[in-house]
């Protein structure tokens, strides 16, 4: 009698995914045949819901909605684990076999919401919540120098002048010296040029 081969369950696995993998591949493949490809400038601008899109589509991003997405993620994903305990809390046939779920249930979410509101109080104490903040933080430094130092040089404004760039030869006494005669560089004025932000 011959034995019937049987796929382990990892065969099963690998029959799954290669068989994902074709039937996406094959979907791709056939809205490419099928969909009409006609750009034009209106559809290959950026999308900035419903508003006329002004300037390059790369800019710099104010880090404070960051943080405003990261704290609404935390309590979006808050709201998935309380409708399990919800659920469990709510089952009366749970509750009825034994109570003890009941309290137990309700005092995991108690700890679970208590570590969360404590986050959220520690970011808003530290004031990352706020939107415009009230005020600046100054650097400060345990430096043994005094302050008026620091202002002294400041106002020392001849001491500090930029200087002309230019490639200068070398001194006419270090070139007699030399056997070998050297040809300067002509000198090169250095000018840089700042291009205007596009409004």
């Amino acid at each position: 009698m011959a034995e019937v081969s049987q796929i382990s369950e990892f065969g099963k696995i690998l029959i799954f995914l290669i068989t994902g993998i074709i039937l996406v591949a094959l979907v791709f493949f056939v809205n490419k045949l099928i969909a009409p490809n006609k750009p034009n400038p209106e559809k290959l601008t950026s999308y900035e819901c419903g508003e006329e899109p002004t300037g390059n589509a790369w800019l710099p991003f104010n880090s404070r909605f960051y943080v405003i997405a990261l704290v609404f993620l935390l309590f979006d994903v808050e709201m998935i684990f309380i409708f399990p305990w919800a659920t469990v809390f709510g089952n009366h046939e749970i509750i009825a076999t034994d109570a003890r779920w009941g309290w137990f249930s309700l005092a995991e979410m108690f700890i679970f919401l208590g570590i969360l509101i404590l986050g959220l109080a520690y970011v808003w104490r530290k004031g990352d919540l706020d939107w415009i903040k009230p005020k600046p933080t100054v650097p400060t430094t345990n430096s043994s120098i005094p302050a008026s130092l620091y202002e002294k040089l400041n106002l020392e404004q001849s001491v500090y002048t930029v200087k002309e760039f230019t490639l200068e030869s070398a001194p006419a006494a270090t070139a007699s010296a030399t056997a070998t005669t050297t040809v300067a560089p002509p000198a090169i004025k250095f000018k840089p040029t700042f291009k205007k932000a596009s409004q």
